[in-house]
């Protein structure tokens, strides 16, 4: 059973990691994202705070709670927020048993088809009367669902003051619906309000375009589902330890009806391709290694030349530790499984992310600075895990 967040242990004897940054990486997947507020609350036991939290769409939401709360208070907000948005409807408690995968996944679709028509309490409700029966109208308005009770839910729990003066540096990613074009939010460049947490969380045609300035903003998974390239490509390169938390799993089985099918294409569309832009990374940081040792290597006279100091301002030495927390869906999961808010999957999803990250945490090569040449380790438990 989950912990309590009131009895949470943490460990006074564990050092910070030698990383000159701690990250924390969460991609976007609806009701999937009570496996990050798990995650979350078995890295704040272990005194692992995060130096930049970073997020797109749910990982925003959860990104914003995180950095606009004080250390001792984050694991109760978000716990606050999951429990607030999967409320039973109508008072009925989840089941006090344990189900079969066959009764689950009927409860689990049933649910979802109340959100279907009712939507999430705190979070969205729909329209009436429906958008396809208005005339033309501003992007705001454009949505099967209004979003104004997340709006009220995450104006009480989170303290913007503090995200914008706070140490905790905060991105979350969106795309510019005229240009096309990504665009992060980020509290180094950039005054966050809550209008930038939910444009990165506007998934059309569900949710509404947000208006920031003169501009409206949709949904950053529409373009990545992850703000890990941003992280690991930040121009000022320091040692970090990434925590990567996706809630789409690239790789699956082949499906046998049309309820896998569109579970499937969610799933390959969404995760991202985590994998490839961290090999991706791996290699472009091989590479900025060596250049780092072969300037070193030159002639003062040589590296005083206009290709050595291109060169240069490329390089560096920096370490990176990556490590991927990826949720792996059980068999009664279907389709709906990204907006079947309930609060027994709701738990169950907090519970996985708590497991993955302690069993994480029990390989001590996670927090240590990679020792290859390279400079950089990946881990990710379900493939790597022993322990």
């Amino acid at each position: 059973m989950l912990m309590d967040v009131a009895s949470s242990r943490r460990d006074p004897k564990r050092s910070r990691p030698p990383f000159e940054c701690i990250a924390l990486v969460l991609q976007g997947g609806g009701a999937l994202g009570a496996y990050q507020g798990g995650v979350y609350q078995a890295l704040a036991e272990a005194g692992l705070h995060p130096d930049l939290v970073a997020g797109i769409s749910i990982g925003a939401i959860n990104a914003a709670i995180i950095a606009g709360n004080p250390p001792e208070r984050r694991v109760e907000r978000l716990r606050g927020f999951w429990e607030t948005i999967s409320e039973p409807p109508l008072g009925i408690p989840a089941a006090p048993f344990k189900l079969g995968d066959v009764t689950h996944r009927l409860v689990n679709e049933t649910r979802a088809m109340n959100i279907i028509f009712f939507g999430a309490p705190n979070f969205f409700v729909p329209r009436v009367p429906s958008p396809v029966l208005a005339a033309d109208s501003d992007p705001g308005s454009l949505s099967y669902y209004d979003t104004a009770p997340v709006r009220e839910t995450l104006a009480k729990i989170v303290d913007f003051d503090l995200i914008n003066s706070g140490p905790m540096r905060l991105c979350v990613g969106t795309v510019n619906i005229r240009s096309g074009n990504f665009l992060y939010y980020d509290t180094r460049t950039h005054k966050m309000g809550l209008d930038c947490i939910l444009a990165s969380a506007a998934l059309p045609p569900g949710f509404p375009a947000v208006k920031i300035g003169e501009e409206y903003y949709w949904d950053g998974g529409l373009v990545s589902n992850t703000p890990l390239d941003w992280v690991l490509e930040s121009g000022d390169r320091r040692d970090t330890l990434t925590f990567q938390v996706d809630l789409w799993n690239k790789n699956g089985d082949l499906p046998r009806n049309m309820m896998e099918v569109e579970l499937r294409q969610k799933e390959i569309r969404y995760s991202s391709r985590t994998r490839l832009s961290t090999d991706r990374f791996c290699k472009a940081q091989r590479l900025r290694r060596a250049m780092r040792e072969l300037i070193n290597d030159l002639p003062a006279e040589l590296r005083d030349t206009r290709h050595a100091q291109m060169l240069a301002a490329e390089a560096d030495d920096k370490v990176y530790n990556i490590i991927h927390l990826i949720y792996h869906s059980r068999n009664y999961e279907g389709s709906s499984k990204d907006y079947e808010f309930s609060r027994l999957t709701m738990e169950e999803h907090w519970a996985a992310g708590y497991s993955d990250m302690v069993r994480t945490l029990r390989h001590p090569e996670v927090l240590q600075r990679p020792a290859h040449p390279d400079g950089v380790f990946v881990f990710d438990v379900s493939r790597h895990g022993r322990l």
